[in-house]
């Protein structure tokens, strides 16, 4: 008969099981709940339920989504993206560019922000393009999570189970451990999504449903500097028709309002042009696009730390039926305008000589001393941050890609232990000012460490109680007759449908102890089985649910639930094959 301490974990399994299938609970609180029952019953100690929070892959995972998302911050993964892609014209030349860059990114960098900073390229791309989006967003996330998967620090998933390896007394991981079976993995699930995915994706064009939540859309101004290339050219030659959610509305020269603009307009020096765009596509403009400038940016352009902000006029607001020149604005809240939105209302004109009205959305561009000076203001509402820029000097540009590189390749080919390697470049961050403490502090994600941690904590009660060893040997029983292949094959697919259905962090959790028990009681390496549910947990693309990325594309693309299951359950099977085949023959 069953101990009761091995009956509570068993139920603490199901309700951690059952709440984030039904998504009762977030998933850290789910954990805490399940720990905290067994800590109150006794069946954990105070040290073994703290156990993750001395283990030194967590701070690593965190230290890597920092690392992540100070390059999120600058510009360097933009310009990057823009250099990338401009040249896409069809929906498999897209596919083609996210599968030789975000891939090989997403096995140094976290997957989740790269695909965040993608969403809003390939969305614009598809709409400009006129090409399905739906033929674009599964891809990308897919070719994040294929990439994430062929090295330790890729996936936060990897980065868990080495953990839980080393709370065993097992050897770490090293960085490229995951290679070996995970770059022909890669290239096996390309080539399913270059000559069959695409065939099996439906096709659904843009609708008014945004990638993000930024859909307003602003007048803004730029202008046609005297060094221009522009100069001369026409629109069409110029490219001023396909710039990434912009739209040309109008030109001013001289004084006067040119609205009949065509492809053969020929740009002189000086030319004022208004744009109708989107608050991430005027981001951008300013940051990449080096033939024109924003004349309301001015000195702003020169200044290290930029926020573009959204604000909202009032009905008591002073700026009311004034205009932006007449106000210094500027001086006022060390900020300039550089795009107005006026719901349903074509504006024309200078901005800084449009009236304004109650109701008018104004985006910034802020300096640092906005927040003080806009502290005790009534004359605008803040209503969203819409970026951060935080530009970098070349040589700070060049110690951060240096830096990054030399981190991982230094631990992955020496002695060097990751850990020490990335304090090491967060120090050097830190002191040559290209990221501060306060960003650090409020970038870190304390949830996912959270669920780590809880997470280790249920992998020691199911060892303690035998619960484990019992699932191990009941797993054995089943699958013994089809031989150790078989074994591994049933393995897996228990460890694909659990992270699928619930999430690739639960079903490592569960299945760990599990897995380290099977391979003990075979008399066999641990090493290719503990690969094993760590590929089948990472490797998610059946459900919108099993994977941050798959989540956040399922919406933006228009897909149904049984899009990902069509295109994700044929890739989960080659992406089986291939990973079983490759660990049978060069471990056994």
């Amino acid at each position: 008969m069953l101990a009761f301490d091995a009956i509570l974990v068993y139920l603490v399994i199901i309700f951690i099981i059952v709440s984030l299938y039904f998504e009762i609970l977030g998933a850290g609180f789910t954990f805490l709940i399940g720990v905290m029952v067994l800590g109150l019953f006794g069946v954990l100690t105070p040290k073994e339920m703290l156990v993750g929070a001395s283990n030194e892959q967590i701070a690593i995972i965190i230290m890597l989504l920092l690392i992540g998302g100070i390059y999120q911050r600058t510009s360097l993964l933009n310009n990057l993206f823009d250099r990338f892609f401009r040249q896409a014209k069809t929906s498999k030349g897209f596919l083609t560019r996210v599968m030789m860059l975000i891939g090989p990114l997403s096995a140094f960098m976290n997957n989740t922000p790269l695909v965040a900073l993608m969403m809003p390229y390939a969305y614009e791309w598809s709409k400009r393009k006129e090409k399905p989006i739906s033929k674009i967003l599964i891809p990308l996330s897919y070719a994040s999570i294929l990439g994430g998967c062929t090295t330790l620090i890729g996936t936060s998933t990897n980065m868990i189970v080495n953990g839980m390896v080393i709370e065993s007394g097992m050897p770490s991981f090293r960085i490229f451990d995951f290679s070996l079976v995970g770059i022909p993995a890669m290239i096996a699930g390309f080539l399913y999504l270059y000559f069959f995915g695409q065939k099996l994706l439906p096709k659904k064009y843009i609708t008014s449903q945004k990638a993000n939540k930024n859909t307003r859309e602003y007048i803004v101004e730029v202008e046609i500097t005297p060094n221009s290339q522009m100069v001369g050219k026409t629109i069409e030659e110029a490219n001023l028709r396909n710039l990434k959610g912009l739209f040309l509305s109008e030109i001013i020269r001289n004084g006067r309002e040119i609205h009949a603009i065509s492809n053969d307009t020929i740009l002189i020096q000086n030319d004022i042009l208004m744009f109708a765009g989107q608050t991430d596509s005027i981001a951008e403009l300013l940051e990449l696009h080096k033939n024109l400038r924003m004349p309301a940016v001015g000195m702003f352009a020169k200044k290290k730390y930029l926020d573009f902000i959204e604000i909202v006029l009032p009905e008591n607001s002073r700026l009311i039926n004034k205009t932006l020149k007449t106000e210094n604005f500027r001086a006022k809240y060390d900020s300039t305008v550089i795009g107005i939105h006026r719901n349903g209302v074509k504006l024309t004109g200078k901005i800084g000589a449009i009236k304004l009205k109650a109701g008018d959305t104004l985006l910034l561009l802020s300096g640092d001393k906005f927040n003080q000076l806009s502290v005790d203001t009534n004359d605008f509402i803040i209503i969203s941050k819409v970026k951060e820029i935080r530009k970098l000097t070349s040589l700070q540009s060049w110690i951060l890609v240096v830096g990054t590189i030399s981190a991982i390749f230094l631990s992955a080919v020496t002695s060097l232990n990751l850990f020490y390697a990335l304090v090491l470049l967060l120090s050097i961050l830190l002191i040559t000012k290209i990221t501060t403490t306060q960003e650090l502090q409020k970038n870190i994600d304390y949830n996912l460490a959270f669920i780590i941690a809880m997470a280790l904590a249920l992998g020691i009660a199911m060892t303690k109680t035998g619960v484990a060893e019992i699932l191990a040997n009941f797993f054995i029983d089943i699958f013994e007759p089809w031989g150790r292949l078989g074994i591994m094959i049933g393995l897996y697919i228990i460890t694909s449908l659990l992270a699928a259905f619930i999430n690739n962090k639960a079903s490592v959790a569960i299945l760990f102890p599990i897995t380290m028990n099977i391979s003990s009681s075979l008399n066999v390496d641990y090493i290719p089985f503990v690969l094993l549910i760590t590929f089948a947990s990472a490797a998610n693309f059946m459900t919108p649910v099993g994977y941050q990325t798959n989540t956040m594309i399922y919406g933006p693309g228009g897909y149904s639930f049984k899009d990902f299951v069509r295109v994700g359950f044929p890739l989960t099977v080659i992406y089986g094959i291939v990973t079983i085949t490759i660990l049978e023959l060069f471990y056994f």
